[in-house]
């Protein structure tokens, strides 16, 4: 797996690529708490090149929400393939975040 990140004024994109697992998890994390300590408004995983998601990448995805939250940050899910979705779904979990198709859409939700 692999993370890229980038700013758009008080937004960060974090691109992620390949499986989201428990091998991940941490690295996630520390994305995440690095940049919600840099006081950005809002986070968009940008969802387009993760193939599959596993019960901790979901916990981890759960966990990325709740953070945020504690922190009055937004968090939204972009690109997600139909597996992923399809993840999500079964897993009764899609309700708990706000999914967008395009990247861009996203990233206009935070103004």
């Amino acid at each position: 797996m692999r993370i890229r990140k980038q700013d758009y004024n008080n937004v960060t994109v974090v691109e992620l690529q390949g499986e989201l697992d428990g091998d991940f998890t941490e690295l996630l994390r520390n994305t995440i708490t690095d940049i919600i300590a840099a006081s950005k408004t809002g986070i968009v995983l940008d969802m387009s090149s993760v193939g599959f998601i596993d019960s901790q990448g979901l916990e981890e995805l759960l966990w990325e929400r709740d953070y945020c939250n504690q922190n009055k940050r937004g968090i939204r899910l972009a690109g997600l393939d139909e597996n992923c979705a399809k993840i999500l779904e079964i897993t009764r979990i899609e309700n708990e975040f706000d999914c967008y198709t395009e990247l861009s859409e996203a990233v206009k939700s935070f103004t």
